[in-house]
């Protein structure tokens, strides 16, 4: 195997049906585009044809040789970095449109949290397992805080199923193709905070859910304890509740002040 394929040490394989790489371009149309881990160019090819400008970042060197030998686009300008280690003044979120990137499986998450954080709409092909532990609905298996922590941040469409047989190397899981589009109300990064000691206890009812979590919480457990059984939902176990309720009991926690002084020191 040629050395552009071995990539296990960057928990990346590459997209070769020309399918699904124009499917995700074609929300390319007009806009300023970052592609992460452009691999080989397969997509990168696409977003030139359609995009205003493709700003692509590779931290392979040998990948950017070929990738430099091989796009001749006027509007594609290739970053040979790890993308997480560029700052503001290089990678400028602010002034691109979209993010469109196949995704490396083992940085699903940062990415998921970087498009947070910069409140960019994303198209993105994640591994499917991921995908439905984003999607997951209340008192399911999978219901978890990163569930609760996408429905509230994102709004989220399917865009189409992409067998493994779609990657080389092959890799043991299917993926799948979303759009990601930030919502303007999420929740702040105290209720965030408050949202992911909870549901470390997810399986839990509400009032032990609080009690459990009053050190990451700064609460007493005594005064956890006597607290608890006044919050509403107290009966529920947490699981069960959707993310809006999530995130009104974590507004609640920190409007009543029950994030203590124990937490703030």
């Amino acid at each position: 195997m040629s050395r552009a394929w071995r990539t296990k040490r960057l928990g990346q394989v590459f997209l070769i049906n020309d399918g699904v790489a124009k499917a995700e371009a074609a929300h390319a149309h007009g806009k300023i585009v970052i592609e992460m881990g452009p691999g080989r160019g397969i997509l990168t090819r696409e977003l030139c044809a359609n995009a205003k400008k493709v700003i692509a970042v590779e931290k392979d060197s040998d990948l950017c040789a070929i990738l430099e030998s091989t796009m001749h686009f006027r509007n594609l300008k290739i970053i040979n970095a790890d993308f997480f280690d560029l700052g503001k003044e290089i990678l400028k979120p602010s002034e691109a449109d979209i993010f469109i990137s196949n995704v490396p499986y083992v940085l699903s998450s940062r990415i998921i949290q970087w498009l947070h954080e910069n409140r960019m709409e994303a198209v993105v092909c994640l591994q499917k397992e991921y995908v439905g532990r984003l999607l997951a609905k209340q008192g399911t298996r999978n219901y978890s805080r990163l569930s609760v922590m996408a429905s509230l941040t994102f709004s989220i469409t399917e865009i189409m199923d992409v067998p493994r047989r779609d990657f080389k190397p092959v890799p043991k899981v299917d993926s799948e193709v979303i759009f990601l589009k930030p919502r303007q109300d999420g929740p702040t990064p105290e209720e965030a905070q408050v949202i992911g000691v909870l549901m470390q206890h997810r399986r839990k009812k509400v009032r032990n859910a609080i009690h459990d979590s009053s050190y990451g919480l700064g609460i007493d457990r005594k005064e956890a304890r006597k607290n608890a059984s006044s919050i509403a939902n107290a009966n529920s176990s947490l699981f069960m509740l959707s993310p809006l309720e999530i995130l009104d009991l974590a507004r609640e926690i920190i409007k009543s002040g029950k994030m203590g002084s124990k937490r703030q020191r």
